[in-house]
């Protein structure tokens, strides 16, 4: 039976975050291919984490800098690793490439760190987000470095994946396209119709910088939007919020900050417009995922949108302005003509882009296909092979210093 190790920066939170969502879809994927599957982390475990176990998933907690994942892997022999953020590859990659060599090295993105981490900058210093400010990043060159150490890697957005290819010269065979994965057949099609529904939303964890960025920018935007709509109410959501944010709550101009979601395709689908006005980030957006699903048409920015809808028509409308956004916010919430067309905007791109089996039957044949050709595939990325090398000697020296360090601390 092929056997599966998937090493996590974090234990995966699906209702906590995209990202978590996105993991536990891939498990599943591993699962139902009859593949055992373990996931091993040295990440603390949280309130909010899955129950792996009834997924028939096996976990295991594991140390940063240790000889003792030597052991570990060594016993296990997995046939795939994969690695959740090019982070966790560059603390386990050299040592799987040392005891655990013909396994197949797989690197789940999530987002391409070095792009969000570039705008979150160039917004911060209220600039203007370039291309070469990338290409001088420290982090692309290591983000990039761990693309090429890998088999394949796992790109959530079509936006970076060209990125990939044509900025950084990352060959395409080392690619796949996968964005979030739907089980169109399990879509509940009675939400809410737009008489019944009411109010506005947004949601995402507190701890993710663009979702509390969302936030302060919509203290902007919402008096707006409350001016021509003096009911409504903005109803805020998202995981582990800080007093910093819990102080937002204002009942009288209904600024409402929810808090955790227990389940948050619950509450989307009974908010009239979800609102993400999204000013830096990467990868594709949950929520604006699960507003295509529950039918609750959107508001977002090009940021928001990126990587999402390519040439077909957005599910609400996109606007960079807050005036503009604003606007787009109430004619949405009023036009129900307009309304029920976002929601058939937004069913499209589900069937066109998010169906949950071609995206599985492409992955297993690339995987498969993978497994069959490792040798040929690894000998045509000479690049990676000689990153392979240099950083199996200076991360591996890197890492023993810090166990022997750790090591006399604890004397």
């Amino acid at each position: 039976m092929t056997q599966v190790l998937v090493i996590g920066y974090v234990w995966p939170e699906p209702n906590s975050s995209a990202a978590g969502s996105h993991m536990m879809s891939l498990l599943r994927f591993f699962r139902a291919q009859n593949w055992q599957v373990e996931f091993a982390s040295p990440a603390q475990q949280t309130e909010h984490m899955a129950d792996l176990s009834q997924e028939q998933i096996t976990c295991t907690p594991i140390a940063l800098n240790c000889s003792s994942f030597d052991d570990y892997i060594a016993q296990l022999k997995p046939d795939i690793v994969m690695f959740d953020r090019f982070m966790m590859e560059e603390q386990f990659g050299w040592r799987v490439d040392k005891f655990a060599p013909d396994a197949l090295k797989i690197l789940d993105t999530e987002d391409l760190q070095c792009l969000r981490n570039a705008r979150h900058a160039a917004h911060r210093t209220q600039q203007d987000f370039t291309l070469n400010s990338l290409l001088d990043s420290e982090l692309a060159k290591r983000e990039i470095a761990a693309i090429l150490r890998c088999d394949l890697s796992l790109i959530i957005s079509d936006f970076e994946h060209q990125l990939l290819t044509t900025q950084f010269g990352v060959s395409a065979d080392l690619l796949h396209h996968l964005p979030f994965m739907v089980d169109l057949s399990a879509l509940d099609n009675t939400v809410p119709d737009f008489q019944t529904r009411k109010h506005f939303m947004t949601i995402g964890n507190f701890r993710h910088a663009p979702n509390w960025d969302a936030v302060l920018y919509l203290q902007q935007i919402w008096p707006m939007i409350r001016k021509q709509l003096p009911d409504a109410e903005l109803h805020i959501y998202g995981s582990y919020p800080p007093p910093k944010a819990t102080a937002l709550h204002n009942p009288k101009t209904g600024f409402l900050i929810k808090g955790w979601a227990k389940d948050a395709l619950s509450v989307m689908a009974q908010s009239k417009v979800c609102l993400a006005p999204l000013r830096f980030g990467a990868g594709i957006k949950g929520k604006l995922l699960e507003a295509m699903i529950t039918q609750t048409p959107c508001v977002t920015t090009e940021i928001g949108a990126e990587g999402m809808h390519g040439d077909l028509p957005w599910h609400g409308a996109i606007s960079n302005c807050p005036q503009t956004f604003a606007a787009e916010a109430v004619a949405l919430y009023q036009g129900e003509a307009r309304y029920q067309q976002a929601q058939q905007n937004g069913l499209a791109l589900l069937q066109a882009r998010y169906d949950k089996r071609p995206l599985e039957s492409q992955l297993k044949q690339k995987i498969t296909n993978l497994l069959t050709n490792l040798g040929p595939h690894r000998r045509a990325n000479f690049t990676g092979s000689m990153l392979r090398h240099h950083t199996l000697r200076s991360t591996q020296y890197m890492s023993q210093w810090i166990e022997a360090k750790n090591a006399n601390k604890m004397r």
